[in-house]
């Protein structure tokens, strides 16, 4: 998403030096998204190209799972011993998130350099604010020394800031969901038409699991572009079946690797995608003691993450769970089934019982019934926030009415500590209860910024 998540909202006072300057380049152009390249390649230009100045490059486009992909990536290579740039989006606390130079969040100090050199360059002109950081993190990864790039889009692909890479060393294809239709499309077809942007002529493209309509697109594409596809499905498999081993097969034959290290049935595509990935990447070594080691290190925060401590965490009564998720599409809602559908599973092999709330904040620019609807029949019910500082948030009051929607009984808070209070005054001399906080990112990043 091409924002500053609620913790650095101008409606919000700057907390360092940084959030000051990036309050200054989110006034530079009247939209939040407005997709086209000519600002970003005028500012790339002026400031010397770096784009044309880093390490290999993986460029990484798709609707769900981009982030996690990019995050195996990072720790097969990091295992393997390289180096590894890395750009993401969106924070979930900090800015400096977005930006990892070899292994390390890039510091205040450098980042508020770079933003500070873009804004001069920039001479004032109109220019997005995904924009003009990202030609800042372009800059960070031209003048430090690593051995590749994990690089992220920010939104579709064709237009994305992001694109601006002529030949990356592979392309990426996470799954295609319907996500960003006023700005992709209102079809698979077209969102995944525009994602494909980021495919480059003879360079190869890493295919996940996608719904046909946007393979068939991907598939048309490639051979427009003379460019080697590596499919989920065809040239390669994963599967988790055995749930405590991770197996791979390509045309070299059948790998076991451990299971993944976040959690969801779902991160068997995600890490196999990643894994897929590494059989492309030309002069570069990645055995399977580096995956293996990737496999069980690898970190992503607000993605089926446990709270384990923190003033939120303090509140529970004994045995009581609270998770975050920052999923907020329907596929994301479909996930999210699926893993209460494991808690339920792996409860009643240890004859347990915790029932899961949801405390739920959604933009809006998304749908919250498509969201909402595949975890109705799991949850007791839904209790609703607004995104705290966030102008583009949906109301609790919206909220409770997409819940009430799909049949869940739902209440509105004023905050998450609100909410979570409800739930366990509710519960607290029953067994202990799952309390699943969801719907965004922007919510997952205040959650974890308010815990500590």
């Amino acid at each position: 998403m091409n924002k500053i998540t609620s913790v650095n909202a101008s409606t919000q006072a700057p907390s360092s030096s940084s959030d000051i300057v990036l309050e200054r380049l989110n006034k530079l152009h009247p939209k939040i998204i407005d997709l086209e390249l000519g600002r970003v390649q005028r500012l790339l230009e002026r400031v010397g190209h770096p784009e044309r100045k880093l390490p290999p490059v993986i460029h990484v486009a798709g609707t769900n799972g981009k982030g996690s992909v990019i995050a195996y990536l990072r720790a097969f290579l990091e295992a393997a011993g390289y180096r590894v740039h890395v750009y993401t989006s969106p924070h979930l606390v900090r800015f400096n998130e977005r930006i990892r130079l070899a292994g390390s969040l890039i510091e205040e100090a450098a980042l508020i350099d770079l933003l500070e050199e873009c804004e001069q360059a920039n001479g004032g002109q109109q220019i997005t604010f995904f924009e003009i950081t990202t030609a800042a993190a372009y800059l960070a990864f031209s003048r430090n020394p690593a051995d590749i790039v994990l690089l992220e889009t920010g939104l579709g692909g064709t237009f994305d800031a992001t694109n601006v890479i002529d030949q990356p060393l592979a392309s990426v294809l996470m799954p295609i969901s319907m996500d960003h239709m006023q700005f992709l499309g209102d079809t698979l077809e077209k969102i995944a038409a525009n994602k494909a942007g980021i495919m480059k002529q003879g360079r190869p493209a890493i295919i996940g699991r996608q719904p046909p309509e946007a393979l068939a697109v991907f598939e048309a594409k490639a051979k427009e572009l003379d460019v080697p596809l590596y499919r989920y499905g065809q040239e390669w498999f994963v599967d988790g079946l055995l749930k405590d081993s991770l197996r791979f097969l390509d045309t070299r034959g059948p790998r076991r690797y451990p299971p993944p290290g976040l959690l969801g049935s779902h991160q068997f595509a995600n890490a196999g995608t990643a894994i897929a990935a590494t059989r492309w990447l030309e002069g570069f070594k990645i055995d399977d003691g580096a995956i293996s080691q990737g496999l069980r290190d690898v970190e992503w925060p607000a993605r089926m993450q446990r709270l384990t401590r923190g003033s939120l965490v303090e509140m529970l009564p004994q045995g009581w769970e609270l998770w975050l998720d920052g999923g907020h599409n329907e596929d994301a809602g479909q996930v999210i089934a699926n893993m209460i559908r494991d808690w339920q599973d792996q409860d009643k092999r240890s004859g347990a019982d915790l029932r899961a709330h949801a405390i739920f904040g959604m933009l809006s620019t998304k749908d919250p019934v498509a969201f909402l609807k595949p975890l109705a029949p799991l949850l007791e019910d839904l209790n609703a926030v607004a995104i705290p500082g966030d102008h583009a948030s949906l109301s609790a009051e919206d909220c409770v009415k997409a819940g009430t929607e799909v049949g869940l009984i739902s209440s509105a808070f004023p905050s998450v500590e609100a909410a979570l209070r409800a739930v366990i005054d509710s519960h607290d001399d029953g067994p202990p209860c799952r309390v699943l906080i969801c719907g965004s990112l922007y919510l997952a990043g205040t959650v974890l910024a308010e815990n500590g």
